[in-house]
């Protein structure tokens, strides 16, 4: 018997070490991909492209004529991070300033096929920055989307600075829509008056969770716990608080939610957790059919510009009437 539990004993330390050494590879593995900022910038001058032709074209052009602009702020922790702004397509009648947040290992070029959309369309003045770790911006790691809400809120005064908008809409895909989610749990500015949010988990743990299933449904969980404890002990936060639910909790202000069903990276059920998560204030959510996932605007374009641009519209009738 004696030797029995000295046998066990033995066992649990080496699947504790193993998961230990796992968790550090997850950790790392997932928020210090080795190819980032700078050195993947191409790659994604070429998605942007993918997503809507034409857009590195129209931000080149718009570059070189000085319409659009870098500009560069220093987060809490010392790190210099950039962003790109350009004005409404007719300035004086500009509807309000839109920020647009990328997603995981994307950046600023990305999502160009909505800053083209706010800008050019709904005449809104837009920045677009890079979060932490990608683009042109400083950082150690990935922050999925919980530390990245702080640089957000610095963003906002920067935005609001250059357009002196009293609308403003955050609008954000996949780990950019978490951010944009988890930023709306916060004290913010009056003129911050509502988000959108597409396909962004509900959690890190949970998205996590679907992704270590995805490399091996044998893997145990305790993995996550590990990876967690790594990410708090060398990043400073866990993956437990990287919640966008208790966000939304507290989140008074409209939210139009999309999600693609087809999404099978970060799965459909999310957008109901997230949506039931925002307890107060108005809500939308707009489902696009077989799309997967980040795809619901490439899916189908038309649908996907009408449900944000009446949800823009029902905010600003909202502030007519007094409601808002």
């Amino acid at each position: 018997m004696k030797k029995l539990f000295h046998a066990a004993a033995i066992l649990v330390m080496a699947l504790s070490l193993n998961s230990c050494l796992a968790g550090k590879f997850m950790s790392h593995y997932a928020l210090t991909p080795k190819v980032h900022g700078e050195a993947d910038i191409e790659r994604t001058r070429h998605k942007a492209d993918s997503l809507l032709p034409g857009s590195t074209k129209w931000y080149d052009d718009l570059k070189a004529q000085g319409i659009l602009k870098d500009h560069w702020i220093t987060s809490d922790e010392g790190y210099k991070l950039h962003a790109c702004s350009v004005p409404a397509k007719d300035p004086e009648n500009a509807k309000g300033t839109a920020i647009v947040v990328h997603g995981y290992t994307d950046n600023h070029f990305v999502f160009l096929y909505l800053v083209r959309m706010y800008r050019d369309e709904f005449n809104y003045n837009v920045l677009f920055p890079d979060l932490q770790y990608h683009g042109y911006s400083e950082g150690d790691e990935i922050q999925m989307g919980w530390k990245d809400r702080l640089d957000v809120m610095k963003w906002i005064e920067v935005a609001h600075g250059l357009f002196q908008d009293d609308f403003m809409v955050l609008h954000g895909v996949s780990m950019g829509a978490a951010t944009v989610m988890m930023t709306s749990g916060e004290q913010l500015p009056d003129y911050v008056k509502c988000f959108v949010e597409d396909c962004g988990y509900s959690s890190v743990r949970g998205q996590f969770t679907k992704n270590l299933k995805d490399m091996s449904p044998l893997l145990p969980k305790v993995i996550l716990t590990s990876a967690s404890i790594v990410t708090n002990r060398e990043f400073g936060w866990s993956f437990k608080e990287a919640d966008c639910r208790p966000a939304l909790a507290k989140c008074e202000k409209p939210m139009l939610f999309i999600h693609g069903d087809a999404d099978d990276f970060v799965p459909f059920e999310h957008l109901w957790e997230n949506y039931n998560a925002k307890k107060k204030g108005y809500k939308e959510y707009y489902v696009c059919k077989d799309a997967v996932h980040a795809n619901s605007f490439a899916k189908d374009p038309v649908e996907y510009k009408r449900r944000v641009l009446n949800f823009l519209k029902t905010v600003h009738n909202m502030i007519a009437v007094g409601n808002l």
